[in-house]
């Protein structure tokens, strides 16, 4: 696989971008599944404010995309960016957040309602 000094800047991009435990935790729960913002502010114990701000630098990088449904936006990684490939192969390396999600929901503080 060769890059040239273009894609090395983009990766030079993607990689500082990641670099944000935050963000690199999204898109590791993103990763398999949608989700709303409200379930992200939960999850981290963060204000809905600084979740959107990380879920807006991911989105102008490409990296996600959102679906909006009524007053709430769903997002979910962008299988048609260039880089998808790649963030796929770094996110396996993040361990699962699955049962943290699971345990926020079973408990009835997730709720996009």
């Amino acid at each position: 696989m060769s890059f040239d000094l273009k894609d090395l800047d983009k990766l030079s991009q993607i990689l500082k971008l990641l670099g944000d435990k935050t963000r690199l935790t999204i898109m590791k729960l993103l990763e398999n599944q949608e989700r709303c913002v409200c379930e992200l502010v939960e999850f981290f114990k963060m204000s809905q404010p600084s979740i959107s701000q990380h879920l807006r630098k991911l989105k102008d990088a490409g990296l996600v995309k959102e679906n909006r449904r009524g007053q709430w936006i769903f997002y979910s990684v962008n299988p048609s960016s260039a880089q998808y490939e790649f963030i796929q192969k770094l996110i396996a390396f993040v361990p699962s957040q699955d049962h943290a999600m699971e345990e926020l929901s079973k408990k009835g503080v997730i709720s996009c309602e």
